[in-house]
């Protein structure tokens, strides 16, 4: 197994949840990592990045209230949630570019998701 993401669940409306994706190798050789998310019948969406070239996105659904961080020691990725609402119900993926790449479009689902729910 690639990853291990944990963190989700069922969370009221304003409250925090923070995701962690754990990887089996060293993730400081990764150039570009991120965050997908998916609801039910939508397209899936990029919430948020980050390059070691500098590069930070965050969607402007969650902008102010997403944050993508590592820990490199704990080759571990996280996304902490704050103020979340109903439409930030998801399935949540992590991601990561391969072959160096920097490029958001090269970004590839990392893990097998988990779910966050928001209820209202």
């Amino acid at each position: 197994v690639p990853v291990v993401e944990s963190g989700g669940g069922l969370v009221q409306t304003g409250g925090s949840l923070t995701l962690s994706c754990a990887a089996s190798e060293i993730i400081s050789v990764i150039n570009l990592m991120g965050w997908y998310r998916q609801a039910p019948g939508k397209e899936r969406q990029l919430v948020a990045a980050f390059g070691r070239d500098g590069l930070t996105f965050a969607d402007a659904s969650v902008s102010g209230r997403f944050t993508i961080s590592e820990n490199v020691a704990k080759k571990t990725l996280y996304l902490q949630m704050n103020n979340l609402k109903p439409e930030d119900t998801a399935t949540y993926f992590c991601a990561r570019s391969r072959d160096g790449s920097y490029y958001l479009r090269d970004l590839e689902i990392w893990g097998q998701g988990i779910l966050v729910t928001v209820s209202s």
